[in-house]
């Protein structure tokens, strides 16, 4: 990600002079990072719950692929109490992965949502994860993402009850093609100031 981006946006322009800018550390690891966001409804670099960490942790793997699946589910994914739901999902993101030797960092960002897409139970907000943090595309919006909206909410008076996603949309289109940076720099944000506030 490019490197102080002057936005049009006064809010967001505020902020970004009063925090650092974002350094995002990526895995690149499609098959961990999915899997987390499956198990714990979050990305692990976001996460409090530290559910995956835990049962990583616990099965002595420090990154999740296909060759030692084997080993977590025996060690540790049975200690995790996963929905019947999310356990097809992840059993169909296997099935795609053992059949699948795609490169997504060479995909566009289209390609990316079709092929994920295509996978049972994997939605917009899991590929809008995988997108941003994994694979560190520029221009995401994740306007699915319960944190990102409630910090809009608040930042620019939007209303919640009157066509939220439209209105998150528009402000966004303030951040042109750097809209990624932009979501880094408000999730930050409210990190910042709770940890201030501690």
């Amino acid at each position: 990600m490019e490197a102080k981006i002057k936005y049009t946006d006064p809010i967001l322009q505020k902020i970004t002079l009063q925090i650092e800018q974002p350094i995002l550390y990526s895995t690149n690891n499609v098959f961990h990072d999915l899997m987390s966001c499956i198990i714990e409804q979050q990305i692990h670099y976001r996460s409090t719950k530290r559910i995956f960490a835990k049962a990583l942790e616990h099965a002595g793997i420090e990154y999740l692929t296909l060759d030692n699946f084997t080993l977590f589910e025996e060690r540790s994914l049975s200690q995790i109490k996963l929905a019947m739901n999310k356990y097809e999902t992840m059993m169909s993101f296997i099935e795609y992965w053992s059949n699948n030797t795609l490169d997504f960092n060479k995909l566009t960002d289209e390609e990316v949502i079709a092929e994920l897409s295509s996978i049972k139970g994997i939605g917009k907000w899991t590929i809008d994860m995988i997108l941003l943090y994994t694979l560190e595309r520029p221009n995401i919006f994740p306007y699915d993402d319960f944190h990102l909206k409630q910090i809009m909410i608040s930042l620019y008076n939007l209303d919640p009850k009157a066509k939220l996603k439209a209105q998150m949309l528009e402000v966004a289109e303030k951040w042109g093609n750097q809209k990624s940076l932009a979501v880094l720099y408000l999730l930050n944000w409210k990190k910042h100031n709770k940890d201030s506030n501690a």
